[in-house]
């Protein structure tokens, strides 16, 4: 009797220690490559061509691969208002660099690109001083870099809010060499 209660005891005792040591190594369950998010919004951009603002939307991804670093890719296409037919489209990727702090991550970002630029102008054959007949002109094309940074917050467990700043200089840009909009974006992406 004494004999199986040492032996019962020891195996209690082992099991115990066993079952710590198994614990305190544990693999981990899941590996994350990467945070994803793909996002659209509504944008508003102060274009230094025209005196009036341009409204429009914008498309948006961002991979962040590391703690602080990712990359985004944007599109943006802004529209003077009616009856114009001018507006201002773009497609730019670059890294960002963010901060996590509780459901907010604010980022600053740098991106390269490129711009497109449409525009009309009144026919001067067809055109009356009271009533200018306009056709499309040109739909140009051009570098740009852009500058910028804002917040993502998270509002449900895969839905972010953004808030977006941009300044873009759309290099080499008639007549004097640049143009540079600036642009605000309020939107909300799926996170993965």
């Amino acid at each position: 009797m004494r004999r199986t209660s040492v032996l019962a005891t020891a195996a209690t005792i082992l099991l115990g220690l066993c079952g710590t040591f198994a614990h305190a190594q544990a693999l981990p369950t899941a590996v994350r490559a990467g945070d994803l998010q793909v996002g659209a919004g509504l944008v508003g951009a102060r274009s230094d061509y025209s005196t009036i603002n341009w409204y429009g939307m914008g498309i948006y991804a961002t991979f962040d691969f590391r703690a602080h670093w990712g990359i985004e890719a944007d599109f943006h296409q802004v529209n003077a208002p009616s009856p114009d037919i001018m507006y201002e489209r773009t497609y730019e990727i670059g890294p960002r660099y963010i901060w996590r702090i509780h459901r907010f991550t604010p980022y600053a970002k740098a991106m390269i690109g490129r711009g497109v630029f449409n525009f009309q102008y009144a026919d001067p054959i067809k055109s009356t001083p009271n009533h200018p007949v306009y056709i499309q002109a040109a739909n140009l094309a051009y570098n740009l870099y852009t500058f910028g940074g804002g917040v993502d917050m998270r509002v449900l467990k895969h839905v972010n809010a953004r808030v977006d700043y941009e300044y873009q200089n759309w290099m080499n840009f008639p007549p004097n060499g640049g143009l540079s909009p600036q642009l605000v974006t309020i939107g909300a992406a799926y996170h993965f």
